[in-house]
């Protein structure tokens, strides 16, 4: 079987992703095939194999974006489908459709997964400069989730007006477009330098979280090659 929908991926024309407004970005269902998106959703990471990040100070005087966080990396225990899974983003064919979305020659992924519990929000922000942008997959169904709990990506229009070196609240924005994040949907967005985006306080029973996988989308220069041939990287949030 496969995770990704390849007919629905190279379906999409990249051109009006690339002339959305405020910035590139799009909320497609169904990138996942429906027996994937199960198959996922049953053997998630259990939070136990997390890292707390909760406090932790952002630059520009935002506050902390609190969640537990999981990193990819080689050798990491995952059960099958999320092996499978991840060996197909890092196929020829999905980074093909990555660069041909974001019209580049040359990329580089990180793949993390991010639970957010009760009482914890991501405040707007615009991502760090090496960041082409990001594909966030969405694993919380109807079955374990309502819509008035929360949990969308909240796409920001600043019209203009913030230094990205701020800390705006939501109120501060005059328009937003709300993503939708329960079932087989996912977000595409490209960063730019008024790609302001966040998610609202969650307001879940405790035993419940949002729970997202994300693709971030790296820029991937010479300089980056560099780095790689004298053992650094500058890859991070």
């Amino acid at each position: 079987m496969t995770y990704l929908n390849f007919p629905r991926l190279t379906a999409i024309d990249p051109k009006p992703f690339q002339q959305a407004r405020p910035y590139p970005w799009m909320n497609p269902e169904g990138l996942l095939t429906q027996e994937g998106h199960e198959q996922l959703l049953a053997t998630l990471p259990d939070v136990s194999q997390f890292e707390r990040r909760f406090g932790v100070k952002r630059a520009h005087g935002q506050h902390s974006h609190d969640r537990f966080t999981l990193e990819y990396q080689d050798g990491l225990p995952l059960a099958p489908p999320w092996k499978a899974f991840i060996a197909e983003l890092q196929s020829r064919d999905y980074l093909t459709w990555l660069k041909r979305l974001f019209n580049v020659n040359s990329l580089e992924l990180t793949l993390h997964w991010h639970y957010t519990p009760n009482g914890c929000s991501v405040s707007p922000h615009c991502d760090a400069k090496h960041k082409l942008g990001s594909h966030i997959f969405y694993f919380n169904t109807e079955k374990d989730w309502q819509e008035s709990w929360g949990g969308e990506t909240v796409i920001l229009d600043d019209e203009g007006q913030f230094d990205r070196q701020s800390a705006p609240t939501f109120e501060d924005f005059k328009q937003a477009s709300t993503s939708k994040a329960i079932g087989n949907y996912s977000l595409l967005f490209a960063r730019k330098g008024n790609s302001w985006h966040g998610v609202k306080e969650i307001r879940c029973p405790g035993n419940q979280m949002r729970k997202v996988f994300i693709v971030v989308i790296n820029r991937f220069s010479w300089r980056d090659r560099l780095q790689r041939m004298l053992g650094k990287s500058s890859k991070g949030y």
